[in-house]
């Protein structure tokens, strides 16, 4: 296996996923492409294509979700949100 990191503010193409698959030509049967940013339903196409060498795909949410299950570098933290609805009859009748 090979992988490759990406750090994208936008979304990372088929392109990139094909000249990664290039790269990995004679090194593995497998790849991982990880990207800060996202990938488009073009690169999702080419990275499962048939007939080519698979490529998992990591985006920046699977990326954060994995390192928090892993506890890797990151701290979770607990949020109580309230839903507060003011009562118009209650302030109408002072």
């Amino acid at each position: 296996m090979i992988f490759q990191c990406k750090k994208f503010r936008g979304s990372v193409g088929a392109s990139v996923v094909r000249d990664f698959r290039g790269a990995m030509v004679g090194r593995a049967d497998k790849g991982l492409l990880i990207t800060t940013g996202s990938f488009t339903k073009e690169a999702r196409r080419e990275a499962q294509r048939e007939g080519a060498p698979p490529v998992d795909l990591i985006d920046a949410e699977a990326l954060a979700e994995k390192l928090k299950e892993l506890a890797m570098g990151v701290t979770v933290g607990k949020r109580v949100v309230e839903d507060i609805t003011v009562n118009g009859h209650f302030f109408r009748g002072v």
